[in-house]
């Protein structure tokens, strides 16, 4: 009598790769096991080789003549190719890899609801899964991740525009940061447009340029002096390319510094030891005082450059006209330079730095508010001799140890161009903490931090290397065994750099139309699963393909939604039942409060009457 289940027996074996001859007597199209119709070879499914001890499980890659082992008569016969990816042994789990190939004439399978229910469940109770949807053949089987395998090997998400990208990632947040499973989870979310802090808000801290554009929000502060020597010369003076100029800026920083330590010791740290990386606070606005002068002062003799011989100009009662002020960015006055014979020789100034234009580029970043965050972060900002209200211990109590679990850093208000160096900064100065800390109870290795980098194509991509790209590489290949993890989020899987995607070792896969983007995606997933990949464009919203170490067998998803969706919807242009977009009724326009949004950077300003 012919088990229900059985669809056709092993013909060839390449590896893992197995080439199945379906019988003639199964039926096209539906069988039927236990009354349920199970699909027969069909894409993306999948089938059990039945070896005696064990059962082994794969994927269904390829159907029809094409997966037919070469030379093979095709007359009134179908095949199959299925891509071995695990086992379940009689009274054990479903593990990943396979103890032993088929052999020719082994029974192959339909995978029925029973099996995959113990495919998926496998582990539940001594693992910490979390559910995020549900199996897209069997919707009576939840889809579940590996936490432990999720956030320390790393993951990526990518999917095209309105393939459900933001609601995945926000669904996947909230299931991280369950208050009553997960009290200690530390999640960072990078958030270049915005979009979480309508979905996540209830539930995460939200640091954003502008505290009035977001309920509940606290300011973004990146203090300056924490960042590294490299980070700073790019956000301050749009980097330095002469030698020269480099080498004094970074004795300059020094200085600066050691003289603030001397006032303000910190503990753990020696004046001796201070380089440019060193994260002491010291007054940039007394940098660019320094700099400045250095550079336009005139004086009243010839190669001398010290403040006793500045040729400032003097009003009539002898007085300086302006004498300058670094806090508030007053350059002093000079006299200008003159030869002649009957006057005070005066003299330029003798220095033959390269820097002029990158110090008034960093005059304009300095008293331009867009860049407060860095250079005026509150009572993080130092005064000219170096003191601040708070240290760093507040500054990442503040990014990692608020009331709530997740941390949105709103990029949206941040210039598009230092946007990148930004999330740079924060996430190495992050790392480093958490590294040296690392045997502390704040450290990673006992409450693990995830880095969320959303639209990461915008700053991970191939070519310079930026701030982000070098700590996102670092995390990538060394964070596992600090407890540090990285979420890659991205539309443009083919832009963002090799390296960093091929480490990611899950992969949750939305629709993706793009051909290139489908081959990248296909070359860094940890599988052989070309055929399951091949789905990709033909995925509904809000599906997902789900392979690598975090499932225990590649799996096809419906992603729950999440309780608010991030603001990332396509806006109506017309409305579905009732009047909306377009076909509303036109109402009288009141753009002065337009403008007043628009000058005041604040979505939520009031409309003018």
């Amino acid at each position: 009598m012919r088990v229900p289940s059985l669809i056709g027996t092993v013909q060839d074996v390449d590896g893992p790769t197995i080439s199945v001859s379906i019988g003639t007597e199964v039926p096209n199209g539906l069988i039927f096991v236990e009354g349920e119709p199970y699909r027969v070879g069909q894409v993306g499914g999948f089938a059990r080789v039945s070896i005696g001890f064990a059962d082994l499980i794969g994927v269904v890659t390829r159907v029809g003549a094409g997966a037919a082992p070469e030379g093979t008569d095709l007359v009134e016969a179908r095949w199959l190719t299925l891509e071995l990816v695990g086992e379940a042994s009689s009274g054990h789990d479903f593990v990943r890899g396979v103890s032993q190939l088929p052999s020719i004439g082994d029974q192959v399978h339909v995978v029925v609801g029973s099996d995959l229910a113990k495919i998926y469940g496998s582990g539940a109770k001594n693992r910490a899964f979390i559910q995020i949807g549900h199996v897209a053949a069997a919707e009576s089987i939840d889809a579940r991740l590996d936490l432990n395998q999720l956030i320390t090997r790393h993951s990526a998400v990518v999917g095209s525009t309105g393939s459900g990208k933001s609601t995945t990632v926000a669904s996947l947040v909230q299931a991280i940061s369950e208050p009553a499973r997960f009290a200690s989870a530390r999640v960072l979310v990078f958030d270049i447009h915005g979009e979480y802090a309508r979905a996540l808000g209830p539930v995460a801290n939200v640091f954003t340029l502008n505290p009035d554009s977001v309920k509940d929000s606290f300011p973004l502060a990146v203090p300056y002096w924490a960042l590294s020597y490299e980070e700073l010369l790019t956000l301050a003076f749009g980097g330095i390319t002469d030698d020269a100029g480099r080498a004094f800026v970074r004795d300059e920083i020094i200085r600066l510094k050691r003289d603030a330590l001397a006032l303000y010791p910190a503990p753990g740290l020696k004046v001796d030891d201070i380089s440019a990386d060193s994260p002491v606070p010291f007054s940039i606005h007394q940098l660019w005082f320094d700099l400045h002068v250095l550079l336009n002062a005139t004086h009243l003799s010839a190669g001398n450059q010290s403040r006793a011989t500045w040729a400032l100009m003097m009003d009539s009662s002898g007085n300086p006209v302006q004498a300058g002020d670094p806090q508030r960015l007053i350059a002093p006055l000079f006299e200008a330079q003159t030869q002649a014979a009957n006057t005070t020789k005066v003299y330029l100034s003798s220095s033959t730095l390269n820097i002029r234009r990158q110090v008034e580029v960093l005059g304009s970043r300095l008293s331009d508010r867009r860049f407060d965050f860095a250079f005026s972060p509150g009572d993080w900002s130092p005064a000219l001799d170096g003191r601040v209200a708070k240290d760093l211990d507040e500054l990442l109590e503040s990014w990692l140890g608020l009331e709530h679990a997740v941390t949105i850093v709103d990029l949206s208000g941040v210039p598009p161009a230092v946007a990148s160096d930004v999330v740079g900064s924060m996430t190495r100065v992050t790392y480093d903490a958490m590294f040296w800390a690392r045997k502390l109870s704040e450290g990673t290795r006992e409450r693990p931090l995830l880095f969320i980098f959303e639209e990461a194509h915008s700053y991970l991509g191939h070519g310079a290397e930026r701030a982000a790209k070098i700590a996102v590489q670092r995390i990538v290949r060394e964070g596992r065994k600090y407890g540090m993890g990285a979420m890659i989020v991205s539309q443009r899987p083919s832009e963002i750099d090799s390296t960093i995607l091929s480490q990611c070792g899950t992969l949750i896969a939305l629709r993706l139309t793009n051909s290139t983007d489908r081959q990248h995606v296909s070359s860094s997933a940890a599988d052989n699963m070309k055929g399951i990949l091949s789905m990709l464009p033909i995925l509904r919203t809000g599906e997902a393909i789900i392979v690598g170490e975090s499932v225990p067998l590649p799996m096809r998803a419906t992603i729950n939604l999440p309780d608010a969706k991030p603001d990332s919807q396509d806006p109506s242009v017309v409305g579905h039942g009732e009047p909306g977009g377009w076909d509303r009724a036109r109402e009288p326009s009141q753009y002065a409060g337009v403008v007043i949004a628009w000058r005041s950077q604040n979505p939520n300003s009031p409309n003018v009457v």
